[in-house]
């Protein structure tokens, strides 16, 4: 048979892309046929005639052909790409080896179909349109996957699905029909019926094994033909399948089944179907089994989340999260919920993940079957990784009042506290669990609803985490205060550490350098006094702590401890930071109450107990240090280069110093003759050629110093001839310079770069290189790399290897010096340096000499310097172009002043092919264009931005800010087409955009994501509406487009929204649009004159969705961004926060934080509801007996003595009926699938039946449900529940009950009045409570 595609082989293969069957793009990789094993065509013929098989000769020769064409077509695709020389050599001659072979194989087959006249070629239907082969298969069931390994066409899989269901089918055959079946003829269709086993003579294990296979076949072509999936019957398969659940078959044989019945699942009308075929108790006893039987669970839970992905119907149009329904019973549900309960089970993680999604999908299911209950414990008692999935579900499920009523207030989320609050005499073991705790409040506290959920009730959650501080753990009270420092997004500096040590904050010279550098190189283009949405939302943290008594707590915390220990000066320094932070985010008349700390002052000026006093004023004490020091350490935050202060501490010291280095220098330009000469001998240069021997120092003073005077200049190259043996160490053919290692020769760069500074300056130094030999030979050496040179040279000066080991690199430095002064770009321009570089932008592969062009040489000088990095921006490589692009703008932002023909670059790369430039060029310009000269600039020079797409849409809203650039923005119809767009649809990304900003910002994993933070520093996004309201022209185009007034009409009728989540959605978004026009002077007047303002406070303040309310903050800190605005704020009790110069910044707050985030008081309607679906009492007392003891077990006090009253039973005569009666079986089932269970009980239940659950037992159990339930005779009973507007869609319940109310309403005396009333109409029938038992436990005689 021929060689398997895709197989490796042993002599040396290469890959080539496998063409799919369509001709479509390349898969996978194909190897070649094995040169040893490819006998002749001719050979193989005369085999396989030899063995007289006409057919099988036709299908070999067939799948020869199949193989050699993908060869053939991979080999085609993977000529399109960019090979090397010697693997394109060696596709190519694959590609000619297979066409060899593809024209014999043809010959071959049109040889043998000849005699019969023109015969249609294989691959042909008989109407002469192509498909592909798919003879009679002639191989046995053992190699189905082989015949698979290609995409069968729709038609051929179709049949081999139904021959696999038909084999699935004719396994199912009982034992007794044996003699029947014997008669029938099998399926002549399928490829297999001949090779499988007789069900009559069949061992179990051999049948099990047919059925695996068999499934197996139909799971790979259902996975390679999604479209048979639509045309199956899930009906049909689930019969074919039902033998392999039961539990005579094996593990193996029941987990294939599952992930049959996964991979038949297409949509909800076949999640439907498979629903109607009484599969649950299989899933049920499934998922009860124990840890031997991984591979069926593993799939029985797969199926399941297979169910809820597929068969979910999510949410209808206008409806909250968590209203949707899932199509699984009860009896399912609690099976997943006694998994996801049980610590010992390998699949908890997976089932409480399963659970978690269903609770945002379908709430009351998860309410009713008590799932909320056991997602709460998996909150608070882990497994941790699974915390951050939990606590945001129902951070999730709190923000809309319909489903925030399923949770207790005050009891349930607090849960999540209990691993801080218990954390006292845990000991160290416990502090992992403390961790994980803080990052779940973390991340409550950072988002709306968590936040406000903990504020109800006078903020008892928070005041409790605030309270641990006071208990004396040590571990527990240093992750709060780590806590509380993340939480406040407070970034701790290198001296932190010092200051906690309790060292002494001194001058740190080599930090405060450090610090410098780094801030200089992180500043950001955008102006830093810009508003930031996180700072607004830390200012209502500050105010939120502070009442809650964080100050009050860390306080006591030195009381306690003294201000001496490390964890008393961590609490100083929050302390320290918190109130710097409020000085900066809180408005003044709120950050000075802060800033008192009153209780601080008392204890430092109370003289009776002298305790008091030396804590208190300790810790003033560090408190002032920490400000002075941070005060002097801090780098400044505004400006690009930030000048050092006149009236620093530092100003005296670097005064002396640069007194100090002019001193010097003046010294060194009036030296006398005899000093000089003496100099000069002191360098050793004079004296030998062996550079290592020469002074270095002595020869960098003389450099840096007398040379720079034109006579000492015209003395050391005329009279001493000094300058010309000290070049020539410098010349490239000499190899003296350019031969030293790179590695800690760098000075003698430095040295070349300042020996040339020095000639420039004076005439005979110029003179002097114009006749040195060393920039010929610099032009000779680049020479060398010219492929069109006459003479190649085998180790040219500038190869690769030498420029990345050799001091040759710095040649580009030198010449970078020349550049800087006209007179070196003359000399330059003279020995056609210039047009040597030309050619090396040219050259391939040799990006390092491009490189060091276009960073070495200055561009202050209009010239061949310029149009050198033009063409490097224009070469044909990206990268190169890319790297030239960055370098562009890094000369853009270092540049002081707008250059035009910088930005004129620039607007040029914004046509680049390739992407990655165009995005480059889109982000240098965006931060350029900061700049209003450079604003103006680019506006002033019209590019046309259309073809950039979404890339260039920032870059428009910074035209569109000024008025020119409006103009011609609005002249293009740029501005109404895209107010539109914006109005329909952009408004809605921009909220979708912000929001997963926030949620990024706020997250831990921010603070370890550079990029993101990066991309959206805080600021507020650029809002179109917000940026039209900056001109007048745009405030006109907004008046008649008329787009304010029905935002404000929306906000007016819709602000109060709480169900409807597409009204939610779109009010977020045009708050958003009203805050940011708000922003400007030019929109404030919009918002006043339709009276907006009131409104989104109402919003505010009483919306019930709690991230409405978070988006009316935000945008009210907008609306408080222009002075005018900031006064109206005022007006309603919102105040502003100014800068020292009294502007405002952008950031606001309520002055009574209370009424902001407080929540109307709500009652819980989440109950785990009995089952309301009564089944007819036992007939007989054992049978009561049996049931007694069964509802005992799910009672842990006394479960133990209710397994050994059943294990007697069933060990007794007349007991044993009962433990093998499908309707007592039933009964059990329904027990356990409408109560509470651990999943040992479950199991121990299920061992006690002595039935083997199979489709016959399933029915039986099915025609059970229908039998025993008695249906509520009293409709007024059933109280219809305030929450369930519609009765749920029953999907997979054969046997499930009807569901159960959300809201059990009635009390006790109305359930017994009901239970009268039924005992009345059926004397026989007791209610169902009286099976407990009221006097004696059978087993305890």
């Amino acid at each position: 048979m021929p060689t398997n595609v895709g197989e490796p082989h042993s002599n040396g293969t290469i890959p080539i892309p496998r063409a799919s069957n369509d001709g479509g793009t390349p898969s996978g990789t194909l190897s070649t046929v094995q040169s040893n094993s490819g006998q002749s065509w001719a050979a193989s013929e005369n085999t396989v005639v030899g063995e007289g098989v006409k057919e099988a000769q036709l299908q070999y020769l067939t799948d020869q052909l199949k193989v050699e064409n993908r060869i053939k077509e991979g080999a085609e695709n993977l000529l399109q790409m960019p090979l090397t020389d010697a693997l394109r050599s060696q596709v190519e001659s694959e590609l000619a080896t297979a066409r060899q072979k593809i024209a014999t194989i043809q010959r071959s087959m049109d040889t043998m179909a000849g005699r019969n006249g023109p015969r249609k070629r294989s691959n042909e239907t008989p109407n002469g349109t192509k498909r592909k082969f798919n003879g009679q298969p002639l191989m046995s069931a053992t190699n189905w996957k082989e015949e698979g390994a290609e995409k069968d066409d729709f038609h051929s899989a179709m049949h081999q699905a139904n021959s696999a269901i038909r084999a699935l089918l004719h396994l199912s055959r009982q034992h007794s029909y044996g003699t029947q079946n014997s008669s029938i003829p099998s399926p002549s269709t399928s490829p297999s019926t001949s090779t499988l086993p007789n069900p009559a003579t069949a061992t179990d294990t051999e049948l099990n094994r047919a059925r695996v296979e068999a499934m197996n076949k139909l799971v790979g072509i259902l996975q390679r033909n999604l479209r048979v999936r639509y045309e199956l019957e899930v009906g049909e398969v689930v019969r074919a399948v039902l033998p392999s659940l039961a539990d005579k078959a094996s593990k193996q044989s029941r987990a294939t089944a599952y992930r049959l019945l996964r991979h038949s699942l297409v949509d909800a009308h076949s999640v439907r179907r498979l629903g109607e075929q009484n599969l649950d108790w299989f899933i049920v006893k499934s998922l009860c089994r124990d840890n031997k039987h991984t591979v069926e669970k593993e799939q029985a839970i797969k199926l399941i989340r297979a169910i809820v992905e597929i068969g979910s119907e999510r949410h209808s149009p206008h409806s909250t999260v968590g209203t949707g329904t899932v199509p699984l019973s009860d009896a399912v549900m609690r099976a997943v919920i006694a998994v996801a309960e049980y610590p010992e089970d390998p699949f908890k993680p997976i089932c409480v993940q399963t659970l978690t999604e269903i609770l945002l999908i379908d709430i009351e299911l998860m309410s009713r079957t008590g799932g909320i209950r056991v997602l709460l414990h998996a909150l608070a008692e882990g497994p941790l990784e699974m915390a951050p999935l939990l606590s945001a579900a129902f951070l999730h499920i709190i923000d809309s009042p319909r489903t925030r009523a399923y949770l207790r207030p005050g009891t349930d989320l607090e849960i999540a506290l209990s691993g801080i609050t218990d954390a006292y005499g845990k000991g160290g073991e416990h502090t992992e669990r403390v961790k994980g705790c803080a990052r779940i409040v973390s991340s409550m506290l950072r988002t709306w609803s968590g936040l406000m959920y903990c504020c109800i009730n006078d903020k008892v959650a928070i005041k409790t985490v605030i309270d641990c501080l006071r208990v004396p753990s040590l571990e527990a009270r240093e992750v709060i205060l780590d806590m509380f420092f993340d939480l406040l997004n407070i970034k701790p500096p290198e001296w932190h550490r010092a200051f906690i040590d309790g060292r002494r904050l001194t001058m740190y010279r080599r930090s405060r350098q450090s610090a410098e550098m780094q801030a200089s190189n992180e500043i950001p283009s955008r102006p830093q006094d810009t508003l930031k949405l996180t700072d607004q939302y830390i200012a209502l943290l500050i105010l939120i702590f502070t009442k809650a008594g964080l100050i009050d707590a860390l306080t006591s915390m030195f009381e306690e401890s003294g201000v001496g220990s490390a964890l008393s000066r961590k609490a100083t320094l929050l302390l320290a930071e918190m109130l710097q932070k409020a000085n900066r985010v809180l408005p003044l008349s709120i950050a000075a109450k802060i800033q008192a700390l009153p209780r601080i002052f008392k204890l430092a000026s109370d003289y009776d107990e002298n305790e008091h006093r030396i804590i208190g004023s300790s810790v003033l004490s560090a408190i002032d240090s920490f400000n002075r020091h941070r005060a002097r350490l801090e780098p400044p935050v505004k400006g690009d280069a930030p000048r050092p202060r006149a009236n620093s501490v530092e100003e005296s010291v670097r005064r002396g110093q640069r007194a100090v280095e002019q001193d010097k220098l003046k010294a060194r330009m009036q030296m006398d003759d005899k000093t000089f000469q003496a100099l000069l001998l002191e360098t050793q240069v004079m004296l030998t050629k062996d550079h290592t021997k020469w002074n270095f120092d002595t020869l960098q003073e003389l450099v840096e110093g007398p040379l720079h005077n034109p006579k000492r200049m015209e003395e050391a190259i005329k009279v001493l001839r000094y300058i010309r043996k000290l070049m020539s160490f410098f010349h490239p053919m000499a190899r003296r310079f350019s031969d030293q290692p790179k590695a800690k020769n760098g000075r003698w760069v430095r040295l070349g770069c300042s020996l040339l500074n020095a000639l420039l300056a004076s005439q005979e130094g110029v003179k002097f290189l114009a006749e040195d030999e060393f920039l010929p030979q610099l032009y000779k050496s680049f020479d060398q790399l010219d492929p069109h040179t006459a003479t190649p040279t085998s180790d040219p000066i500038f190869s690769k290897k030498r420029m990345q080991d050799t001091l040759t690199y710095g040649y580009f430095e030198m010449l970078g010096t020349l550049s800087k002064r006209k007179e070196g770009i003359e000399l330059l321009e003279k020995f056609k340096l210039f047009s040597a570089f030309y050619v090396l932008t040219e050259l391939r592969g040799r990006e390092d000499l491009v490189t060091a062009i276009i960073e070495n040489l200055d561009y202050s000088i209009d010239g061949h310097s310029r149009i050198v990095f033009s063409k490097a921006l224009t070469s044909s490589y990206t990268h190169i172009r890319h790297y030239a692009t960055e370098r562009l703008g890094a000369l853009i932002r270092s540049s002081q002043t707008a250059s035009a023909w910088t930005l004129r670059l620039l607007l040029t790369q914004l046509y680049d092919p390739a992407l990655e430039v165009r995005e480059m060029a889109v982000q240098l310009l965006e931060g350029a264009c900061e700049s209003m000269d450079v604003l103006q600039m680019v506006v002033e020079m019209q590019p046309t931005l259309d073809h950039l797409g979404e890339v260039g849409h920032p870059l428009l809203l910074k035209f569109m800010s000024t008025p020119t650039g409006f103009r011609y923005l609005y002249a293009a119809d740029y501005i109404d087409r895209e107010m539109e767009l914006w109005f329909h649809e952009r408004n809605l990304h921009y909220v979708v955009h912000i929001e997963v900003f926030l949620a990024k910002a706020f997250s831990q994993a921010a603070t370890e994501d550079d990029d993101d933070i990066l991309a959206f520093d805080g600021i507020v996004p650029p809002h179109f509406y917000g940026v039209m309201a900056k001109t007048d022209l745009g405030c006109e185009v907004l008046q008649d487009k008329g787009h304010f007034a029905d935002f404000a009409h929306f906000i007016r009728r819709h602000g109060l929204e709480s169900e409807d989540r597409d009204l939610i959605l779109k009010l977020k978004s045009i708050l958003w649009a009203v805050g940011n026009i708000g922003a400007t002077e030019r929109g404030l007047p919009f918002l006043e004159e339709e009276e907006v303002i009131p409104a989104i406070l109402e919003i505010a303040e009483r919306s019930l969705v709690l991230s409405v309310r978070g988006t009316c903050f935000f945008v009210l800190g907008l609306i408080s961004s222009t002075p005018q605005g900031a006064e109206i704020l005022d007006d309603y009790q919102w105040e502003a926060t100014l800068s020292p110069l009294g502007l405002p910044t952008g950031l606001c707050v309520p002055v009574d934080v209370d009424k902001f985030v407080s929540i109307p008081a709500w009652e819980c309607v989440a109950n785990e509801a009995v089952d309301d679906s009564r089944l007819a009492p036992p007939e007989s007392p054992e049978e009561m007996e049996v049931m007694t003891a069964i509802y005992n077990l799910a009672n842990t006090v006394i479960a133990n003595a209710a397994s050994r009253s059943l294990t007697k039973m069933k060990s007794k005569p007349e007991y044993r009926h009962i433990f093998t009666s499908p309707s007592m079986f039933y009964r059990a089932l329904h027990t356990i699938s409408s109560q509470k269970y651990r999943m040992p009980v479950r199991r121990y239940i299920f061992d006690l039946f002595n039935i083997d659950l199979d489709a016959d037992v399933v029915k039986q159990l099915s025609d059970c449900a229908i039998s025993l339930r008695v249906p509520l005779a009293t409709p007024e009973a059933a109280d219809p529940s305030p929450v369930q507007e519609k009765p749920r869609e029953t999907v997979v319940q054969t046997f499930r009950p009807r569901p159960a109310r959300p809201v059990v309403s009635e009390s006790e005396d109305e359930e017994s009045d009901v239970e009268e009333k039924e005992v009345a109409a059926k004397k026989r029938r007791a209610p169902v409570m009286s099976l407990r038992p009221k006097s004696r436990i059978i087993g305890f005689n």
